[in-house]
């Protein structure tokens, strides 16, 4: 039986629509005109007629015979007649009050029969329910950009009252206007991602550099000494080593995460180069408003790295340690290169800044509301890989339980804590404003901020995710039980913002709900 009386559950956020999301562009095969007699004397009423919905949509039709796709293009889609009932033909119109599409022998009854006259005949479209109103049956020719959707005409005076209309052409072209402006930024954040990237891989050079040039000084000290110096030259260059490592482990998190928002990045703009070669208005406009759902501003981080002054330090210590107190070589060196670390005087870490903090941040009101820090909301996972042998997640890695005296069988991985019982997430949190909710049940359960390259099988503070310079926590007091078989829960809602020299501020933004609950 399973002790679950401490655990901690991230409260899963409303999820938005994701980006990535593709509709097929639409693309007419046109079938060779008849020569009848009485489409002719037709053709003219037609072509009037379509030019009244072109002038409505904002679109030109034009054949697609002799063309060629680009690689990044969707697949033609053909549309077919819905009156063949075996073996469909392709269709040679659509037709806007009927909701159907016909091909060439189905469609004589449109030209030849005068009851159909009043009838809109269009090139072949797919999904044409999706640009008619379900409501009103007719064209959806306005844009809501209060709602952000397309309208018809009977929907501007009733639902959307009061609403800022505007034809769905001229919301098209203000919105390219808008997507091109949005590709020249991220153009720009695309450059200063890969720069900063550059300069990471410059300034791991020089970190091997300057740490190889070190440990040379040293070896060359610990050269003139007997067998006495070989415990304390031991003891110092692990501790160099230790900071070496943090240091490039904390640059190479960097450049992954950066790597990722560059991913991210091409993406997006393949989706924007993707969204203005939508023959339909209707088509460019929902899938638009979809795309703009999911957007999600990337904030990049310059990149600044200063070793030189600190190793310098380093260096002067080791020399004047040794000349000055040989006999007492293994306390000496140990003690104040420690000190010398905890002090921060020697502080081998890789510092961020934002590159070019963006406008629309600093103008941006404080949230309040819950519904504001939604807008900030990171739906965090447990990651398997580092979790301790006494605790187990459940609800698809949302939830830790600690099951305390009862071990599981976990495989050994780099990730995995050895001595502490914690738990790290899948997912990174980066410079500018985040908000979660978590559960805390028990008096034992804390939840943290820490580094990626915190070390996971020490039985030291370090290891620990509160009590040091580099992490941050909270817990432990804000649960309580009480007599009886009911347990309190709290759950928390806090935001987390962090900055550009990487320290926390955190508080918490509403009171805490509590819940009664039965095990």
């Amino acid at each position: 039986m399973e002790n679950t009386e401490e655990g901690i559950s991230p409260k899963k956020m409303p999820e938005g629509i994701q980006p990535g999301m593709e509709n097929h562009q639409e693309e007419t095969n046109l079938a060779p005109e008849s020569k009848d007699p009485k489409e002719e004397a037709t053709k003219s009423q037609e072509e009037e007629e379509e030019d009244q919905i072109d002038a409505c949509n904002g679109t030109t039709n034009a054949s697609t015979n002799g063309t060629t796709n680009s690689p990044t293009d969707p697949p033609t889609v053909e549309v077919t007649c819905d009156s063949c009932m075996e073996n469909p033909r392709p269709a040679s119109k659509s037709c806007l009050t009927c909701q159907v599409s016909y091909c060439e022998e189905h469609l004589r009854p449109h030209l030849e029969n005068s009851k159909f006259q009043t009838h809109k005949l269009v090139e072949p479209q797919l999904d044409m329910e999706l640009r008619t109103c379900p409501h009103h049956h007719l064209d959806l020719e306005l844009y809501c950009t209060t709602d952000s959707r397309c309208i018809c005409a009977s929907c501007g005076s009733e639902g959307h009252h009061g609403h800022s209309i505007v034809p769905i052409g001229e919301a098209r072209k203000q919105i390219e206007g808008d997507l091109q402006q949005k590709q020249k930024e991220m153009v720009k954040k695309l450059s200063a991602a890969e720069q900063a990237i550059t300069k990471l891989q410059g300034n791991t050079e020089s970190i091997e550099s300057s740490v190889t040039g070190v440990r040379a000084e040293i070896e060359q000290q610990f050269s003139d000494l007997q067998a006495a110096v070989e415990d304390a030259q031991k003891s110092t260059l692990d501790v160099l080593e230790g900071e070496y490592k943090q240091a490039l482990g904390q640059a190479e998190s960097i450049q992954a995460h950066i790597e990722q928002r560059i991913t991210e990045l091409k993406k997006t703009m393949a989706q924007v180069e993707r969204l203005p070669r939508k023959k339909n208005d209707v088509d460019f406009l929902q899938e638009y408003t979809e795309w703009r759902k999911g957007l999600v501003d990337v904030c990049l981080p310059g990149v600044y790295i200063s070793l030189i002054d600190q190793l310098d330090t380093f260096s002067r210590i080791v020399k004047e340690t040794t000349k000055n107190l040989c006999e007492q070589l293994t306390s000496t060196y140990s003690a104040q290169l420690k000190e010398l670390c905890e002090s921060e005087k020697l502080s081998i870490k890789t510092m961020v800044q934002p590159s070019s903090p963006t406008k629309r941040q600093s103008s941006e009101q404080e949230p309040v509301t819950r519904e504001d820090f939604l807008k900030y909301a990171s739906n965090l996972t447990f990651n398997p890989d580092s979790t301790h042998k006494f605790l187990r997640l459940t609800e698809d890695n949302r939830k830790a339980s600690n099951t305390t005296p009862w071990q599981h069988n976990y495989p050994d991985t780099p990730d995995r804590f050895e001595h502490w019982r914690q738990v790290m997430t899948c997912e990174s949190l980066y410079l500018g404003r985040h908000y979660f909710e978590v559960e805390l049940t028990g008096e034992g359960a804390y939840l943290g901020l820490t580094y990626k390259s915190i070390e996971r099988k020490g039985q030291e503070s370090s290891s620990c995710i509160t009590g040091n310079d580099f992490s941050w926590s909270f817990g432990g007091k804000a649960t309580a039980t009480r007599p009886g078989t009911a347990t309190r829960r709290r759950r928390w809602r806090w935001a987390s913002f962090l900055g550009s020299d990487s320290t926390w501020t955190t508080r918490r933004v509403c009171w805490p709900s509590t819940v009664w609950t039965t095990p």
